[in-house]
């Protein structure tokens, strides 16, 4: 096959996929809200049913009243006044409405309703389509155009596939606004409140920075750091230490800096989660540590990543050990996570005592849930490092 033909049919079968998940977007809105509009328009006809039952029944009233007399009537020598009813007794003070009929009426109120709706769904699907054309010819991505078509899910791209997750009310949430963040001219961000910055300047680090000034990066500002102190094999399932985790800590230590630590974790059961847990704590003994001393967990692009396969249960309650373990021993626990790992791998309303770390390289504050730190780039430049390193903010103080 030619390289050109090649080319098109690919382009060909990209345009298509795309096409395709366009309708099942606009098909899956349409649906979502024609089905809400069918049970309020059904709770609306029978309250319609049972307004029209009260009005003829005032009606009927309104009638006896006119065929009364206008005094009232007496006895008199014996005689008994006569009621309407006595002189008529075909008249009623109710209508009555068998359950048939009272379905019947709810049913044709319904149909009536639906019709309508019938009749607005065409304008509907226009509509959404007119938002999401303006949206991608603007430049948004899929994911951007689809957030605000679905305001109550939080919306996920994983595995090739799109996932909608309810957004929760028992987990607390973060007020943060794109209003009260400052981007500075080398991308550094800060956060604001009253025209005051209230955000904290951090990094985090491994052996894959090198050789670090610690004193170059505290003249940079940065106010604190989360320096890695083990990582576990995503394949091999073995426990290897940072070789530079004791140069890093007394460096930045030394150089005024607030020190974190972090494990990189890939056990798959309780004895393995122990095992990274109690070494951690044997390591950063020696040191005052004061910023939290967090547990990474994250989904391994690799299929063969061995945490992978743990239910969100299981992933869990390894999280949650870990997390026990270290506030047992003195020291602030936290959790470090994605979007990813909080809608679809994590149960976070089981995980909200303790605090969060955040990564997420888009400023848009899309996330819902409450975090403490923020990771918004993984291509910072700091003055005493020579590689690309993590930025973070906090927006309170860590120590």
């Amino acid at each position: 096959m030619k390289k050109g033909t090649k080319y098109q049919l690919m382009a060909l079968g990209a345009l298509s996929l795309v096409f395709i998940i366009i309708l099942t977007i606009v098909v899956s809105i349409i649906v979502y809200r024609q089905e809400r509009k069918k049970d309020a328009v059904r709770t609306s006809a029978e309250s319609q049913v049972v307004e029209q039952q009260v009005e003829e029944s005032q009606t009927v009233e309104t009638q006896e009243q006119e065929t009364q007399p206008v005094e009232q009537q007496h006895t008199v020598e014996g005689m008994t006044a006569v009621t309407p009813e006595e002189e008529n007794p075909e008249v009623n003070r109710e209508i009555l409405y068998t359950q048939e009929e009272v379905d019947a009426r709810i049913n044709e109120a319904v149909l009536a309703a639906l019709a309508q709706d019938q009749r607005e769904m065409g304008q509907e699907t226009e509509d959404i389509l007119t938002v999401i054309q303006h949206s991608l010819e603007e430049g948004n991505t899929v994911m951007q155009t689809l957030r605000p078509l679905y305001p109550d899910d939080l919306i996920v791209m994983s595995d090739g596939r799109y996932h909608f997750v309810p957004i929760s009310d028992k987990i607390a949430h973060n007020n943060y606004t794109v209003g009260n963040l400052k981007v500075l001219g080398n991308k550094e961000h800060q956060y604001m409140v009253n025209g005051q910055v209230i955000s904290h300047k951090g990094i985090d680090v491994s052996k894959f920075q090198g050789e670090i000034d610690w004193e170059k990066v505290a003249s940079d500002g940065v106010e604190f750091a989360f320096i890695r102190v083990l990582i576990r094999g995503y394949g091999s399932g073995k426990l290897v230490e940072d070789e530079y985790f004791e140069q890093n800590v007394e460096g930045a230590l030394n150089a005024g800096i607030k020190v974190g630590v972090y494990v990189f974790s890939q056990a798959v059961n309780e004895e393995e989660l122990l095992e990274e847990a109690e070494l951690v704590l044997q390591k950063i003994e020696p040191y005052p540590i004061q910023c939290p001393v967090v547990f990474d967990v994250e989904k391994i692009a690799e299929s063969n990543g061995r945490m992978n396969a743990l239910t969100v249960e299981e992933r869990t309650g390894l999280t949650k050990l870990f997390c026990d373990t270290v506030k047992k021993a003195g020291y602030q626990p936290m959790i470090y996570h994605n979007t990813e790992m909080a809608a679809l791998m994590l149960d976070l309303e089981q995980l909200k005592d303790y605090d969060k770390w955040f990564a997420c390289y888009s400023d848009d504050f899309y996330y819902p849930y409450d975090y403490k730190v923020w990771q918004y780039s993984e291509k910072g430049k700091v003055d005493g490092i020579n590689t690309n390193v993590d930025l973070n903010i906090s927006f309170a103080p860590l120590w």
